[in-house]
């Protein structure tokens, strides 16, 4: 945790007033020097995720075709995308959720090794290629949907890319412990230093929406007001197979300001 504890001197003051000269009356303070220098600030920099299982996953799939001319290799991958898309749609994969990401046709060559080290290619036909990107919501039927893509004609699959559809609830939820936890951090700092209370200046929040471990700044306070997190979801029961979609976290950093109080 990051702790800054700082008085707000009298020389702060006192420059300020000279350099505004004395042609212009200056307003009366909000506080005495006394009083800013008798309630000092405390800063604290809170981190809070919650995990839970995705709820959507993205996948690229694509299809290829080979023949001797650039019609011909266009033809026949137009047919076995035409099929792809058809099984894609018949898994229940929205038309939102479908978008052709390229189309490729380049030339398909054959190297021919030569005496003494050299060697030529040769031009033997077309390579025309589709990917399309999709996105579902069935996690539990990732590996029966992939299943069913290859056997459709897929050649290539990129994925699956794990989300969180709408994590705004998560970091709603996280904004709530993490200030509580300032909170009570803060305080248990200005009790330590003789004061009874904080109040809240500004607060500055970073969002981190992430797989992996998220690093909290800040000591774990014993008596912090906010409530125990809850217990991960259950997972809903699988189709087997190789898919694991494990947890992502989902989380705020908020920079707290406080004053300390008597």
């Amino acid at each position: 945790m990051k702790f800054n504890y700082r008085l707000i001197g009298a020389a702060i003051a006192v420059a300020a007033s000279l350099q505004a000269g004395t042609a212009f009356a200056q307003p009366a303070p909000t506080a005495t020097i006394a009083e800013m220098a008798n309630t000092p600030l405390v800063r604290v920099n809170i981190s809070e995720t919650l995990r839970t299982p995705p709820d959507e996953a993205s996948m690229t799939v694509g299809t290829q075709a080979k023949a001797s001319t650039a019609t011909a290799a266009v033809a026949a991958n137009k047919v076995k995308t035409e099929k792809l898309l058809a099984t894609i749609r018949a898994a229940g994969i929205r038309e939102r959720d479908i978008q052709t990401q390229g189309i490729q046709l380049q030339p398909d060559y054959r190297w021919d090794n030569e005496p003494g080290g050299r060697g030529r290619q040769t031009l033997i036909g077309y390579i025309a290629s589709n990917s399309v990107q999709i996105k579902t919501r069935n996690i539990d039927k990732l590996t029966t949907l992939l299943d069913a893509l290859t056997t459709a004609g897929a050649d290539t699959v990129y994925g699956p890319n794990f989300a969180i559809s709408d994590p705004a609830p998560l970091r709603k939820e996280a904004r709530v412990r993490a200030m509580a936890r300032g909170q009570a951090e803060a305080t248990e700092y200005a009790r330590n230093n003789g004061f009874t209370s904080v109040r809240l200046l500004s607060v500055e929040e970073g969002v981190s929406y992430r797989g992996t471990d998220v690093v909290v700044t800040g000591s774990r306070i014993s008596p912090v007001a906010a409530p125990p997190p809850p217990p991960p979801p259950p997972a809903p029961e699988r189709d087997g197979g190789i898919v694991a979609p494990g947890q992502l976290e989902t989380g705020v950093s908020l920079n707290l300001l406080y004053r300390m109080e008597r």
